[in-house]
This record gives structure tokens, C-alpha cells and sequence, in this order.
């Protein structure tokens, strides 16, 4: 795709572009849910994420979309997305898989944590009845992406925005058939999920994105109502179970730009997932419940980057940055050379061939076309 094309691409394809699906209203579409267990009674408990909610006949969920119905639990997100997009797969962002590719992203209503910064908090901080919703279960979401593969050099479906482990009977079912039609299965979340339901999901996996958004358990708890020790155990999971893996750490200004925070999380990253995993440093916008805090200085993603680099990880990026930012591209680790120029979510130049440094051959870790 030229630079001409890929630009016409983004311009026609911010809503989705899908001509088989139409959004219907407040669609909803009650399933029996996985990972829970039958208490006293008509009580049952989920088990999904670290919640693990216990709900009488009638309560939802902390995320809003799984309910106890006399006594059954359901998912009330199971082919009901309320966002469909076709996105370069950069913006994840995945800079070290199927570069230059796209991905039909999809996001069902609801979420798991309560981010009071949360960039889409219109859609996953709401039930899925309060969202407009397209009835697109997995047989149709894969007719669609096949349909339009070719047309927009798709090469993954992204199960992203909200929180993708909320709808992960929906993921799963179509990540299987993903994998039968040699789709690439992707996976941006916040990586807030219990070991079971993870482990039935990483054979289908093919790549991930995890928000590590704190290095501290306070602040998980004070600014996302979460935790801090289900994400790292996420994320050595998701490297044990072989899914390439890219972490984005979101600096806000006075929570967690402090340097001695930042180089703790790259030290544990460096012990317990190796110094190839990528490391993206993204600038904080005010937003939603933290729109009293300052925007993140250019400077503090620049600095930890090149803390990052100077500590061993051997590719590290900012993002939320001007463009053509030297820091969103991609270098030899071993030479220098420059091996992907980007602007933006734009790919002017790739020097990686067959997943080595064209200049002085060096294994670029990564997954390559």
C-alpha cells in the first residue's frame, strides 16, 4: 500500500466500513459465561478477572456486562461490538509486529478497571444497553475480515479500546476461527485477567500489547481500582505462552513519571521478560476524571526512554509525540542502523529483511512478514 492509498484508507475507515453489519441499537445478545462458579443458593461467583465478583440472582459484575440470572452467570458482550475499525497495526500500538499491516479492531461495551483516565471512557465505563451495538458474532466478524483482507491489507483482528477480557468468550470463539483462516489474533488490554481463563487464550494468540500502567499497587487501587501483581503475571504468561509481546507504560504527570518507579518497572521487565520486549513510553492528555493534571512533558517520555536504553532494553518508544519523533523508530541494537522510520502510524522506510538488520545482521526480535 502507498503512502497515497494508506492515507485514503484512514480517511474512509474512522467508523466501520463493514457493508454486511449495521449498528442496531442497544443489541444484546445473553450467553451463558465461562469461568464462574455456582455459592449458596442462586449466588454465584465469577472468576474471570481478579475481581472475582460474587453476585446474587440479578447483580452484574464489576465490569458490567457479566450477570448472575437465576443463578447462571452471562455475558451480555458476545457478538455485540460497539466499535469496529480498521486500524494500522501500529496504533496498538505493535511496532515489531506485521509492520505496514492493518487490523480489524474490534470492542464490546464495559471494562474491568475504573481508569479515571481512561481515553474511551464513552464506551468502557457503560453496559453494553447503553451503547449503539452491531450484531457481528464470530462466524460474521470473520466473513467481514476475509471479505476486506486483500482490499486493506488485513492481516490480524485486534480485540481492543475497551477491555477485551471482559468479552473473552466472544474472543476466544472468534480468535479460533481466526486461527483456522490464517488471521493473526491480537491482544491490547490492560491485562487484568485470573490464569485460567488466560491460559485457554494464548494458544490463539499471536501478539499483545499490556497497558502496564503503574509500578505501584497504590496507585492501581487509588486512580484504576485494580492491582498491581495480576498484570505482571499477565505479562510473564503471555511470554512463557510464546505471544510476541509489547508493553505501553502511560506516564501522568506526579503519579508515576517518578524516574527511581520507572526504573524499577524496567528492571523487573529486564528479570522477567528479557530485554527484547519492547518498551513504549506514551504522553499523558488530560482527560476524563484527570482533567486537572498537565499533559505529560515531552521531555519525561524522552527520558525514560533513554533510561530504558541505557539500562539494557533494546528497543524503547515514546508516543503521543510530534511527528516523525526519532523516538518512534526503530534501531540495530547492535549497529545503529536505522531499520524503521516512521510518521505517526505511517511507515516511510523498513530496513528489516527476514528479521535481521539489513546493515549488519542482527536478529531484530519481533514478528515479521
Amino acid at each position: 500500500m502507498n503512502r497515497r492509498d494508506f492515507l485514503k484508507s484512514l480517511m474512509v475507515l474512522p467508523l466501520t466500513t463493514v457493508a454486511k453489519i449495521s449498528q442496531i441499537g442497544y443489541y444484546v445478545n445473553p450467553k451463558i459465561a465461562l469461568y464462574w462458579v455456582r455459592k449458596e443458593g442462586k449466588t454465584v461467583q465469577c472468576l474471570n478477572c481478579p475481581h472475582r465478583c460474587i453476585l446474587k440472582d440479578g447483580q452484574r459484575g464489576f465490569c458490567k456486562v457479566r450477570e448472575n440470572r437465576d443463578g447462571k452467570l452471562y455475558t451480555l458482550s458476545y457478538g455485540n461490538p460497539c466499535s469496529v475499525h480498521i486500524d494500522p497495526i501500529e496504533k496498538k500500538p505493535l511496532y515489531h509486529f506485521l509492520p505496514g499491516t492493518n487490523a480489524y479492531s474490534i470492542a464490546t461495551a464495559g471494562c474491568n478497571l475504573r481508569c479515571k483516565h481512561c481515553q474511551n471512557y464513552q464506551i468502557s465505563q457503560v453496559a453494553p444497553e447503553e451503547t449503539s451495538n452491531y450484531k457481528l458474532p464470530p462466524e460474521s466478524l470473520l466473513e467481514d475480515v476475509l471479505h476486506y483482507k486483500r482490499k486493506y491489507n488485513i492481516s490480524s483482528i485486534a480485540y481492543t479500546y475497551t477491555e477485551p477480557s471482559i468479552f473473552i468468550e466472544y474472543m476466544i470463539d472468534s480468535a479460533k476461527i481466526a486461527k483456522r483462516k490464517g488471521i493473526k489474533n491480537v491482544y491490547h488490554s490492560n491485562g487484568y485477567l485470573n490464569e485460567k481463563p488466560l491460559l485457554d487464550l494464548i494458544p490463539f494468540l499471536d501478539g499483545a500489547n499490556i497497558d502496564l500502567k503503574f509500578f505501584k499497587n497504590d496507585s492501581y487501587r487509588d486512580v484504576s481500582s485494580g492491582s498491581l501483581q495480576p498484570v505482571l503475571d499477565t505479562l510473564k504468561r503471555l511470554k512463557e505462552g510464546g505471544v510476541w509481546l509489547e508493553i505501553t507504560y502511560l506516564i501522568i504527570p506526579t503519579i508515576n513519571d517518578g524516574k527511581k518507579e520507572i526504573k524499577k518497572m524496567i528492571n523487573w521487565v529486564l528479570n522477567n521478560l528479557g530485554s527484547g520486549v519492547p518498551i513504549h513510553f506514551s504522553r499523558f492528555y488530560p482527560t476524563y476524571k484527570l482533567e486537572n493534571l498537565p499533559r505529560t512533558p515531552l521531555k519525561i517520555v524522552e527520558t525514560a526512554r533513554e533510561i530504558a536504553l541505557d539500562m539494557g532494553i533494546k528497543h524503547s518508544y515514546v508516543g503521543n509525540v510530534p511527528a516523525e519523533h526519532p523516538g518512534e523508530n526503530t534501531y540495530c541494537p547492535a549497529c545503529g542502523k536505522l531499520l524503521i522510520k516512521r510518521r505517526g502510524y505511517y511507515i516511510l522506510e523498513n530496513n528489516i529483511k527476514k528479521g535481521v538488520c539489513s546493515g549488519c545482521g542482527e536478529k531484530i526480535a519481533g514478528y515479521w512478514i
